[in-house]
């Protein structure tokens, strides 16, 4: 019976809509460390995460089985309501 193997490695950019600067310094490890538990519990892997003030970048092995859009959507929606319940009074979106 034959092996079969798959890297599938996507690189995601999101920016803060309109690019304004929400994400602190003092949020940018409790965010890195809720989206990693994100991508974990999807059986993908983190690669890297790093972020500015206005943008985010992830590096994601991607698990076969997973849609790429279902967990771009539960990566977006579920950080946006993170950060806007950490950065009230401000309003948060990708």
């Amino acid at each position: 019976m034959a092996n079969s193997f798959s890297q599938i490695d996507i690189h995601l950019v999101f920016a803060v809509k309109f690019r304004n600067g929400l994400i602190k310094n003092e949020l940018k490890e409790e965010l890195h460390k809720y989206i990693t538990g994100i991508i974990t519990n999807s059986s993908c892997k983190l690669i890297a995460i790093n972020s500015m003030p206005d943008h985010i970048h992830i590096l994601i092995g991607l698990h076969p089985k997973i849609s790429l859009s279902d967990l771009v959507r539960d990566i977006k929606s579920n950080s946006s309501n993170f950060l806007k319940e950490k950065n009230k009074p401000y309003s948060f979106a990708w």
